[in-house]
């Protein structure tokens, strides 16, 4: 799909000092080892650690991702972040349909944690195994709050992988979400990473809204 713009962002709009009370809400919850899509998706919503996966598992799951987390459902969390869906959807032109949105993911990225290259989306919509609201949904918009600044941590850059006009590969760091607050909105199919941290913790928010699948 050939996209005019590949994301969109919000620059430091959520204030300082409501990052600092979702980091202290999302550190007050159990958290949780991350897991990828390799791992059976039954487990997610489960409250897991290392004890829970094979060791092979664990070892492949720790060569793509390395992070902990905690799942969300506050309703005034999904009002005030999908203002911001709402309005980068209609501004970049992409203008998806789209009517739920998953749990919101509070991650913590301690140090040397990380999230390779990967996708959102799943080559095949969601089936009997998650909830009713979510059959035959595919993930279409995704979005990333930056809930700590460059003064919280080193290394952690939030990067896309594009393709130009020419076939070639493009990297680019998303330096516009640096500032602590700001919003990354981006269709789920666009490749991505989190990269090592070096120093510190870094927080976000993160969230996927689903749809009907593209016609």
């Amino acid at each position: 799909m050939n996209l005019k713009y590949n994301y969109w962002y919000f620059k430091s709009a959520l204030p300082s000092h409501f990052c600092d009370k979702l980091i202290e809400f999302g550190n007050s919850k159990q958290e949780q080892l991350a897991i990828t899509g390799g791992i059976n998706r039954k487990k997610e919503k489960q409250v897991i650690s290392e004890k829970d996966l094979e060791e092979k598992e664990l070892k492949d799951l720790k060569q793509r991702r390395d992070s902990n987390i905690v799942w969300l459902d506050e309703r005034w969390l999904y009002r005030y972040l999908h203002h911001f869906l709402y309005t980068a959807n209609i501004n970049s032109g992409w203008n998806f349909q789209w009517d739920q949105s998953e749990s919101v993911q509070f991650t913590k990225y301690k140090l040397n944690q990380f999230y390779d290259w990967h996708l959102d989306s799943w080559k095949e919509p969601y089936g009997e195994d998650q909830p009713s609201f979510l059959k035959g949904k595919i993930r279409k918009l995704s979005m990333t709050c930056c809930l700590t600044g460059p003064e919280s941590y080193e290394g952690g850059e939030f990067e896309f992988r594009f393709t130009d006009d020419d076939g070639k590969t493009v990297d680019k760091i998303c330096k516009e979400i640096i500032p602590k607050g700001s919003i990354v909105v981006f269709p789920s199919f666009i490749h991505h990473r989190v990269k090592p941290v070096t120093k510190g913790t870094r927080y976000s928010l993160v969230m996927w809204s689903c749809g009907e699948p593209f016609k």
